[in-house]
């Protein structure tokens, strides 16, 4: 049941963000004159509609998109100079073009989208993808200052009973090893430190600076425990320990060999707590988060190629794979019932947020490839029109017709058989060769 719960909220979690999209476009649109006939929310039969005013609103069987239906999007053939249809190509460009003006009724030519600014184009076709990245914004903002990020906190979840050689494997202890120097002191799993060497101690790494540059010395550690102070002294060896780089990874040399340098060593562990974080961090997040994910996208076709090579052969699917609907909605389902020690239902809340805030991320992201049928075309298609009409009217010359953007249809249609296949291949690979959380 709570399976099905959280893969439940994914897909409202879609349909909302899909929703939340078109009414990007649409609002805009309407503000700009443009009239809309349809909004829809999914693809194929249609569920449920109603019309309400000039406009058809409803859901359709699919959810794995939507779309609103902008009447005059590619400007008709008079209005680009009567180009001659020539080839298959041409005519599956003058088709378009001529189901474009079958939309405009009589009398509504100025309504169409084609005879928009390019800057008014723009904020229409911007207006989508903009409301998914607002959407992802707000929901990170309430993950992490609502919630917190993980974070080693001071409160000790381990103490270690003996002193290990850094490249020893981890065993239990025996009488010839040497205590360690916290089990020595008494401290305990649960102390969470105060002070250490009259210093006030707020967070792990500068506990753990301060206990490295303590090394051979005897120093007084204040602890809280049980709602009590109490004080001990405890004296960090002298230890190698692992050298690691910016990155968390342990840093070895050219040969393999692990690099190690001599710290002090105490033997404690941190605990992981979520630590609210201010609101002067939801940018640099977002950015970083937006540019992990452009970064997938340019390397998508490599990814899709992994994704295959697992699906149907032997090779092992990546952690970091590529995932379609069917595998958002595993991580969900995941989400909602693993049953994990400490995992409750605030983490579980926090963690579908962020995924479905990823998910809006993915969407702004991948709109903005300026291929069509993506919205990126029409932004392009945008630019280039205002980029010749600004040119025209620096060098004096009549404005130049509306950019024939009906020219990349066959492109459109391509983008789009391939963004199908891609997404049949996703939800096979999910099926036969799932990446778990």
């Amino acid at each position: 049941m709570a399976y099905a719960i959280g893969v439940l909220v994914m897909i409202v979690g879609l349909l909302l963000s899909i929703a939340l999209h078109e009414v990007g476009h649409m609002v805009p649109a309407k503000k700009f004159g443009v009239r809309v006939s349809q909004y829809m929310v999914g693809f194929g039969p249609t569920l449920w509609s109603r019309t309400k005013g000039e406009t058809e609103y409803g859901v359709k069987a699919i959810p794995l998109g939507g779309y609103v239906r902008l009447i005059g999007m590619y400007p008709p053939a008079e209005a680009v100079g009567n180009p001659e249809a020539k080839g298959a190509i041409g005519r599956m460009v003058e088709q378009a073009r001529q189901a474009s003006a079958e939309e405009i009724r009589p009398g509504e030519d100025a309504r169409a989208f084609y005879r928009l600014s390019a800057p008014k184009k723009l904020v229409v076709m911007l207006g989508g993808p903009t409301m998914n990245l607002a959407i992802a914004v707000v929901l990170f903002t309430i993950v992490l200052a609502g919630f917190g990020l993980p974070e080693s906190t001071t409160t000790l979840s381990q103490v270690s009973q003996c002193v290990l050689p850094a490249d020893a494997p981890a065993r239990a202890c025996t009488s010839s090893d040497q205590v360690a120097p916290a089990a020595e002191a008494g401290l305990r799993a649960g102390d969470t430190v105060v002070s250490y060497d009259g210093v006030e101690v707020s967070s792990w790494s500068q506990l753990q600076g301060l206990i490295q540059h303590s090394g051979g010395r005897s120093v007084p550690v204040v602890v809280k425990r049980d709602g009590q102070r109490i004080t001990t002294t405890l004296t960090p060896i002298e230890a190698q320990r692992p050298r690691v780089g910016a990155d968390g990874a342990v840093l070895t040399a050219p040969d393999g060999t692990m690099l190690t340098s001599s710290v002090g060593f105490a033997g404690i562990s941190p605990s992981t707590a979520l630590v609210p974080q201010p609101l002067s961090s939801v940018p640099a997040y977002v950015g970083n988060a937006l540019g992990q994910t452009f970064a997938v996208i340019g390397t998508l076709p490599a990814r899709v190629v992994d994704v295959a090579r697992a699906a149907f052969g032997t090779a092992p699917r990546d952690t970091t794979s590529v995932i379609g609907v069917v595998g958002i909605g595993r991580f969900a389902g995941e989400i909602a019932s693993e049953n994990v020690s400490g995992y409750d239902l605030g983490a579980r809340i926090r963690d579908m947020l962020g995924l479905i805030a990823g998910l809006n991320l993915a969407l702004f992201a991948f709109n903005m490839i300026p291929l069509l049928p993506l919205d990126g075309g029409h932004v392009l298609g945008a630019l280039w029109e205002g980029a010749r009409r600004q040119l025209a009217r620096v060098r004096g010359l009549p404005r130049p017709r509306p950019v024939d953007i009906a020219r990349m249809t066959p492109i459109a249609y391509g983008v789009f058989v391939l963004l199908a296949g891609m997404g049949v291949l996703l939800i096979y690979a999910d099926i036969v060769r799932p990446v778990n959380l």
